[in-house]
């Protein structure tokens, strides 16, 4: 393997790894996330298979984020009808990752349960990925693909939904346990061209030819072999005799952007008569983030102040971010 810059994986970092195929219109990317994951099992018993669901989406938000075009978020969720009501991942451009997981009332979960068993027992599952940029032109609204749950793995849903949605095609391999979070993308991506020659024939031969070879080499990888390798080793493993560039590693680390003002505007979404009459028995509203668990309070007075305001409420598009 042949690489302009070796891959720097210090023990203490969550690292994103990029590199491309010499010579071919083939990039890949690896993800390693440990803090980051018990960083947000810390607040939550999961059920070991949600765990497992959760923790490969999470990785797969990482290596999508990657390639962000602007500087926002992605928000992938998935609206189940099994004992999992909902799974909601969100990374931005700079990689800060949050997520979290809702359960149905008594809930049962097999610890070997799959992605079908978890969240579309029925057939009625979705999955929802929001591209979501900070900086807004005046009316744009966040691009948002929802797609049925294809798949019967994550793996897979992401696959579908790429070629469905992206026309690119894209090959990932996710695991995750209770400690760590992994992942491996290829991508192949299109040649832009007004006309077609010999040349560009004989590129896009190559790439084809590349990208077959890489997705061979990659599905040799057994989930127990990406839980227990470091990204460096499975580089090497993998694609050894290959010629590859790799960049410069990033960071991926924990961060929740819930705020006081964002936990009032949802209270202004669900309208003043339904929090007067929250009010009336309770005296305050105590709220805590799914994401983080941060606590926030709101009185009579808080509310007042709310609803006196002309300040526009601001559509949450995380759903579920909160919960009384």
């Amino acid at each position: 393997m042949t690489q302009t810059t070796p891959p720097d994986t210090p023990d203490t970092q969550d690292t994103l790894q990029k590199f491309i195929f010499d010579n071919a219109a083939v990039k890949g990317e690896l993800v390693e996330l440990s803090a980051t994951w018990r960083e947000i099992q810390a607040r939550h018993d999961y059920p070991p298979a949600v765990k497992t669901v959760l923790g490969e989406m999470l990785a797969a938000a990482a290596l999508l984020s990657a390639n962000l075009k602007f500087n926002g978020a992605i928000i992938m969720q998935i609206h189940g009808d099994g004992p999992v009501r909902l799974l909601v991942v969100e990374c931005d451009s700079d990689l800060r990752l949050r997520a979290t997981a809702k359960l149905s009332e008594d809930a049962i979960v097999a610890d070997d349960a799959g992605l079908t068993e978890l969240l579309n027992v029925h057939g009625k599952g979705r999955f929802v990925i929001t591209l979501d940029p900070l900086d807004k032109m005046p009316g744009q609204q966040p691009y948002q693909g929802i797609v049925p749950l294809d798949g019967d793995d994550m793996s897979t849903v992401i696959e579908n939904y790429m070629l469905r949605s992206e026309q690119l095609d894209t090959r990932l391999w996710l695991a995750a346990d209770a400690t760590v979070s992994r992942g491996l993308l290829l991508q192949k991506l299109p040649r832009h061209s007004g006309k077609i020659d010999q040349v560009e024939q004989a590129s896009e031969a190559d790439d084809l030819e590349t990208w077959n070879r890489a997705v061979i080499l990659a599905s040799t990888l057994k989930q127990e072999e990406l839980l227990s390798t470091d990204i460096g080793t499975l580089m090497q493993r993998l694609f050894w005799e290959e010629t590859i560039r790799v960049f410069d590693p990033a960071h991926p680390q924990f961060f929740c952007s819930c705020t006081r003002e964002k936990v009032g505007n949802m209270l202004k979404m669900l309208g003043r008569a339904e929090v007067d009459d929250a009010l009336a028995e309770l005296d305050f509203l105590g709220i805590n983030c799914d994401f983080c668990g941060k606590h926030y309070d709101f009185d009579k007075v808080d509310c007042a102040q709310l609803f006196a305001s002309d300040t526009p409420v601001e559509t949450l598009i995380a759903a579920g971010d909160i919960k009384h």
